[in-house]
């Protein structure tokens, strides 16, 4: 299922596994990120600096850090994904990791970064930034864990400007605007 425009969604309750995929071969040093919030309000950053775990909290793992130096080509992050029942919501990330350095905007509107979300029942959720917003990091989808009937995927589809990646207030900041 293709959730091409913002806003659109897509149920993903009842896994065992999400594996969340990145892929792009535009030359730009793009990386793929989880940010969290628990149910406790609890917030975390799964990314290149903490790749996470998949068997303690938060659940989350990230593959590796592909593209680095502005490297074209077929570059791919994996992120999976073990357990959401602590999670309230969980950000998936794409930011542009040069221009986050100097506060530049990014350059997500000329490139073909793609957002796939695969479940272990062979469920796949193609996500596709929608957005011509200017920023260096772009909030492609959400899992929204809030309601009990069950999680969401949702293409959130926007961006912002990050200046460094010290502050996880500023980024949920955009996350929450």
């Amino acid at each position: 299922m293709e959730l091409k425009q913002k806003g659109s969604e897509a149920n993903v309750d009842s896994f065992k596994q999400l594996m969340v995929s990145m892929k792009w071969t535009t030359a730009a040093d793009f990386d793929l990120a989880a940010a969290y919030e628990t149910k406790d309000g609890k917030q975390g950053l799964i990314y290149f600096g903490e790749k996470g775990d998949l068997n303690e909290f938060p659940f989350m793992q990230l593959s590796g850090d592909e593209g680095v130096g502005d490297k074209g080509g077929e570059n791919e992050e994996t992120m999976r994904i073990t357990k959401l029942d602590d999670m309230q919501f969980v950000w998936l990330l794409c930011w542009d990791y040069g221009k986050i350095q100097d506060g530049a905007a990014a350059r997500f509107k000329d490139s073909d970064v793609s957002l796939a979300v695969l479940d272990d029942k062979g469920n796949s959720h193609d996500v596709l930034l929608d957005t011509g917003d200017m920023g260096n990091v772009a909030l492609v989808a959400t899992i929204d864990n809030a309601s009990p009937i069950g999680a969401k995927l949702v293409n959130s589809s926007k961006a912002g400007t990050l200046k460094g990646l010290q502050n996880l207030e500023q980024l949920m900041g955009i996350i929450k605007e």
